[in-house]
């Protein structure tokens, strides 16, 4: 459910306004009513992942979103995919190879980058897990190319995960339990303790079980993350924060999906689909799971980070970011059923993958906020190093198939079986060294002008054993930059305008197979204008965005000889998205949001000769749009709303030969407050409604979202 946030503590904190804003009255000179209603300033709370200048989204000439801490609560965002869903304009699926994998403007996968605290740890398909967000402050939201910022692979935008750090302000201890449908069990805990004036520790422990969050048998899933920080700052000119986060899920017996199968077939054929080749996803087998018992997928990691703030003047600031990353994945699972017309049976692979992947990343720069030639500066230039090292054993094989409707799954063979024909390693070692320069400059005091540069060099060094031994090890150089402008038209409307380039693989570069080793990056256009504004006493709150994007040097076919794989094709996108959010009184707030967009290949041959030029890729919908309204009464502690999405349809492949129908889904809650407490009952998909959710690795899987469920959650602090 797609609700832009209420203000967050930062922003609540201070009044950031855009140069040549003037700034409100002193909040205590305001009646009850207004405060209320400026407790919603998101355009002018800072976002980090739009830049490393300090800007605020009012500043930025880009479209953001920040979802808080008090937003991801209130909508019940349980894990990464949920607290996803509620960034407009996004459709996300929860591929067990790709958990939370996400669509943005056209684009998916590896071209939309996940980081967190501001820190690309690799392609987001690999490092990015559905976990707990128990520890999360907010997550910030970047639409559109973000190669500038944080390198290859943001085409399509960028989400930043911010986690909870620690605050010498006061000790504060939060926790938090729920229980819901399909035996769904989560409890929360975070303490915070100032050690002194200059030293504070914080700590968040959390979990999540359930029999299948999706309803699906066979399907046990459990989360974790347990976080620590330790914030110093001896002086007003040094801080320092330490912190550790370790993670783990694990989904046993994993959902690949619904397959489909001939209308005739059967049982009871559901309108989720419509394929040319008249199959369709059987409502009877819905909660049915076609992988072998022993079947599983998994991660563990760490991460640790140490970053440094040192103002070396009132104007210059020197900031150092190291962090070290790894993580264990395994996946083991049988991830096609593809059914055979002349036995009725699925067809079924064996796969077993495992990720051994290691990381670090160190970032230095230097900043300077002050005057330049009579106007306001801001710089920022510095160095990023990163090397990872990424081993992956790969088998895969075939499996017994099994019938649709009573299905004889069998035991997951283990890895001596004869079963597999395929006996892969990768070994991988990816280093990067970039620099890079942003800039925000006052051409007047309503007019600012904001760009920047990025350029990498990748060296790429990969092995593949497959009982015969190959190794490539090309080097990439790609450049980014982009040059925007923000316009004051008012104190609280701005008018922007942005140009900038991305660069992204053809595939993700830690599994990039021989035949792809050849090819150079694809490069990426995008140009967008936007609206960001405040009204009525700033209660109101509005953005608006038009956009293009043009991808260049994707793999096609050769014209003359369909057989070779060149870089040439093109592909592109083009849409406009809404957003208001509204505190319509002194208890009723309504968020709104909707976006359109038309993706298509402009220029893109497939094996065989198949044209596909002007077929939309898959995943990609047409457009979305929610509608969210919260009330809380006067004289009871008594809290209600109720919240409606859509997500229109899309295609499961690139021949556009099978369509899954869009969707529209509600849910209600209400919550009651205590002094220290709160328990809120939560009702999702009040409907009930069948729906496909994301598209499977085959074209012919499509993952259903889960049924309706009921869910009640205690809150507490102290």
């Amino acid at each position: 459910m797609a609700c832009l946030a209420t203000a967050s503590a930062h922003a609540d904190a201070q009044d950031v306004a855009a140069p040549g804003t003037p700034r409100g009255p002193d909040a205590t000179t305001l009646d009850t009513l207004e405060v209320q209603g400026r407790r919603i300033r998101p355009l002018d709370a800072p976002a980090t992942v739009g830049s490393r200048l300090g800007l605020s989204q009012r500043e930025t000439p880009a479209s953001l979103q920040v979802i808080d801490r008090e937003a991801i609560a209130r909508q019940g965002a349980r894990s990464t995919r949920e607290a996803f869903e509620l960034a407009n304009g996004a459709m996300v699926g929860n591929v067990p190879g790709n958990p939370a994998v996400m669509t943005l403007r056209g684009f998916s996968g590896n071209t939309i980058s996940v980081l967190h605290d501001g820190v690309r740890l690799g392609a987001s398909t690999f490092v990015t897990r559905d976990v707990d967000t128990w520890g999360l402050e907010r997550v910030e939201v970047l639409r559109g190319p973000a190669s500038v910022l944080y390198g290859e692979g943001a085409m399509g935008g960028a989400v930043n995960l911010v986690t909870r750090r620690p605050d010498t302000g006061a000790q504060a201890v939060d926790a938090m339990i729920g229980v819901g449908s399909f035996n769904t069990y989560r409890a929360g805990i975070g303490v915070n303790r100032p050690l002194s004036d200059t030293l504070a520790v914080r700590i968040d422990a959390s979990g999540l079980r359930s029999d299948s969050l999706y309803d699906i048998e066979r399907n046990d899933t459990e989360m974790s993350t347990l976080q620590a920080g330790l914030a110093w700052q001896p002086s007003d000119a040094l801080s320092m924060l330490l912190s550790w986060q370790h993670a783990e899920d694990d989904s046993r017996g994993t959902y690949q999906g619904s397959p489909m199968v001939p209308a005739e077939a059967a049982i009871a054929p559901s309108r989720v689909v419509r394929a040319r080749n008249g199959l369709v996803v059987d409502e009877a087998t819905r909660h049915v799971n076609y992988n072998p018992v022993g079947a599983h997928t998994g991660a563990r990691s760490d991460l640790l980070r140490w970053n440094v703030a040192w103002d070396l003047s009132p104007r210059w600031t020197l900031r150092n970011d190291l962090a070290w990353f790894q993580a264990d994945r395994d996946f083991v699972y049988s991830d096609d059923w593809l059914y055979d017309r002349e036995t009725g049976l699925y067809a079924r692979s064996a796969q077993r993958v495992f990720h051994d992947h290691r990381f670090w990343n160190q970032r230095a720069a230097l900043s300077y906020d002050g005057p330049l030639a009579g106007r306001r500066n801001r710089f920022t230039a510095g160095v990023e190093i990163n090397d990872t090292d990424f081993a992956n054993p790969r088998q895969s094989g075939a499996i017994a198939p099994v019938s649709p409707q009573a299905p004889e799954v069998g035991t997951f063979p283990d890895g001596d079986a004869p079963v597999y024909t395929s006996h892969q390693m990768f070994r991988t070692g990816l280093r990067t060294r970039a620099v890079f320069v942003e800039n925000a400059y006052n051409l007047t005091p309503r007019w600012l002008l904001v760009g920047g540069l990025r350029y990498e060099a990748i060296d790429l060094d990969r092995t593949i054993d497959n009982r015969l031994t190959g190794a490539f090890a090309p080097r990439y150089t790609p450049f980014s930059w982009r040059l925007g402008t923000v316009f004051d038209l008012h104190a609280h409307v701005q008018l922007y305008g942005q140009f900038a380039t991305a660069a992204s693989p053809v595939s993700s570069l830690l599994t990039l197979q021989t035949a792809s080793g050849i090819f150079d990056l694809t490069d990426a256009r995008s140009v967008e204008v936007g609206l960001k504004a405040d009204a009525w006493d700033r209660r109101l709150s509005m953005t608006a965005a038009a956009y293009r994007i043009e991808r260049d040097d994707i793999i096609t076919r050769d014209p003359a000889n369909p057989s070779i794989s060149v870089q040439g094709g093109r592909q592109s996108s083009q849409g406009l998205e809404l957003a208001a959010e509204l505190q319509a009184s002194r208890g009723l707030r309504v968020d709104a949001a909707a976006t359109w967009g038309r993706a298509r290949f402009d220029e893109l041959v497939e094996a065989g000769g198949a044209d596909r030029r002007g077929h939309r890729p898959s995943n990609v919908p047409n457009g979305t749009a929610s509608l969210a309204a919260s009330y809380r009464f006067d004289r009871l502690p008594l809290s209600v709303g109720a919240s409606g999405r859509h997500v229109g349809g899309f295609y499961t492949d690139n021949a556009n030969s099978i369509y899954v129908r869009g969707r529209t889904t509600f849910d209600a809650w209400a919550q009651y407050d205590w002094n220290r407490a709160s328990v809120a009952l939560r009702v999702r998909n009040l409907a009930d409604a069948l729906y496909g959710e994301y598209s499977g690795y085959p074209s012919t899987h499509v993952y259903l979202g889960a049924p309706r469920s009921v869910e009640m959650t205690l809150r507490t602090r102290f």
